[in-house]
């Protein structure tokens, strides 16, 4: 990690299909081992099928995905005379972003349908109705920073 400075923000294009920056993160974190047009297949045929289940235009229905799971606060550890405490800070909009798609294809990972195509669908459409691992997983870091909420004094 660079002492100098701050390290440049890639600049990405907008997918194909949809014209969506955050649909190419999305897809740029499905990807595995440089793969990405299997990605784009996965991601595709994921959004196609919650539009043929939801009859909504997909693009929609991953936004609220996205917007369902990000968090608004998480803790951080923070070492004061020698204890750790988990300190409550707000999240940064890019980082929420990032902890919502890593949240949500971690999710649709550890589903057991048979093709990653249903399992990010099936995730997907959970997210959009706040419900699903993904959800949860929000829910827990929320719920971990209310409990800190007393240590909120050793934010910096």
């Amino acid at each position: 990690m660079s002492r100098r400075h701050r390290a440049d923000k890639r600049e990405i294009n907008p997918d194909p299909k949809f014209g969506d920056l955050v649909v190419t993160k999305f897809m740029n974190a499905v990807m595995l081992h440089g793969k990405k047009s299997v990605a784009e297949t996965i991601v595709y045929g994921a959004l196609d099928q919650v539009e043929s289940k939801t009859k909504q235009p997909p693009v929609t229905i991953f936004h609220q995905a996205i917007d369902n799971v990000a968090p608004h606060v998480e803790v951080r550890s923070r070492r004061v005379g020698g204890a750790t405490y988990q300190v409550p800070v707000d999240v940064r909009p890019e980082r929420r972003q990032a902890l919502a798609i890593r949240w949500l294809i971690s999710a649709a990972r550890n589903r057991n349908e048979t093709t990653m195509v249903d399992r990010l669908s099936g995730e997907l459409m959970d997210a959009a109705n706040n419900r699903g691992t993904a959800v949860k997983k929000r829910e827990d870091t929320h719920k971990m920073a209310e409990a800190n909420r007393a240590f909120a004094h050793y934010r910096w």
